[in-house]
């Protein structure tokens, strides 16, 4: 396991970070209640580059900021901060549910940073079922008292099939941490109050940050049974996309672990085309 170190934002926040490899610089971006480990499983199957992976704010090892600070808009800032921070002039991102949306709004923003992007179960629409099944428990303890009892929840979690318990128990412990009163969430709590307010808030479109996506590598992996990234989006996305690289993962829902032999070959493909 590479070392964790840490940097300051320009707030003084200090946010968790790994950076190991060299070659072409490659920015993994995790989902909205996760941390850098979750790009543990693909790691083995990377060519040789620069591998760069950091915590959100309120994420992780990173500081807590409170949740008027956990917005699409601050996390790019941190990326961009971690980018200048490591002396990288560009990187390619991928970018897992939220880290996709983060992502987008790079591409759209600092597009003389982005190499080229690669969205692993999320595009510019939201099924708003998936959002209020992610509404359940963001913010919240799980129920369970241990890791091993958490992992056997996990594992009857609709959509996927195959998945042996070995994974599932590794993600109850990306998940969630054992204590002597049970299980807590390795996050900020309050960042459901930052979840719940974008959910109640009014509808935002986000097609112009994947339009202007226009002229980068671009690459989309949908779990076939995702409840967050719909068939009907991803289709309207290889429509004005035609040359967006697409893979389908079979029995996964929302999210691909990325390891599987669909997601590699296209990510395989996609690092070779922003080379």
């Amino acid at each position: 396991m590479p070392d964790t170190t840490t940097f300051a934002a320009a707030d003084g926040c200090r946010l968790a970070l790994r950076d190991e490899g060299a070659g072409l610089p490659l920015l993994c971006l995790p989902g909205l209640t996760r941390s850098m480990d979750d790009f543990d499983y693909l790691v083995p199957h990377l060519p040789p580059l620069r591998l760069i992976r950091m915590d959100y704010r309120g994420r992780g090892q990173s500081d807590w900021t409170g949740p008027a600070t956990y917005t699409l808009e601050q996390e790019a800032k941190d990326a961009l901060a971690l980018l200048d921070h490591l002396g990288v002039g560009k990187a390619a991102i991928l970018g897992t549910s939220r880290g996709g949306l983060i992502g987008m709004v790079l591409g759209a923003t600092a597009r003389n940073r982005v190499l080229g992007l690669c969205l692993n179960d999320i595009g510019p629409e939201i099924a708003r079922d998936g959002l209020v099944r992610i509404s359940d428990y963001v913010g919240r303890n799980p129920a369970d008292k241990t890791c091993a009892g958490f992992a056997e929840r996990l594992a009857k979690t609709p959509g996927f099939a195959g998945v042996p318990m070995s994974r599932w128990l590794d993600e109850a412990r990306k998940l969630a941490v054992e204590t002597p009163d049970g299980l807590r969430i390795p996050y900020d709590p309050a960042l459901r109050e930052a979840f719940l307010a974008g959910l109640d808030g009014p509808p935002v479109d986000l097609w112009p940050l994947f339009d202007v996506l226009a002229g980068l590598p671009l690459a989309l992996i949908r779990g076939a049974n995702s409840d967050l990234l719909t068939a009907d989006t991803a289709a309207k996305m290889r429509a004005r996309r035609p040359d967006m690289a697409y893979a389908e993962v079979p029995d996964r829902a929302h999210v691909p672990f990325l390891d599987e032999p669909q997601a590699l070959a296209l990510i395989h493909g996609f690092l070779q085309a922003v080379a």
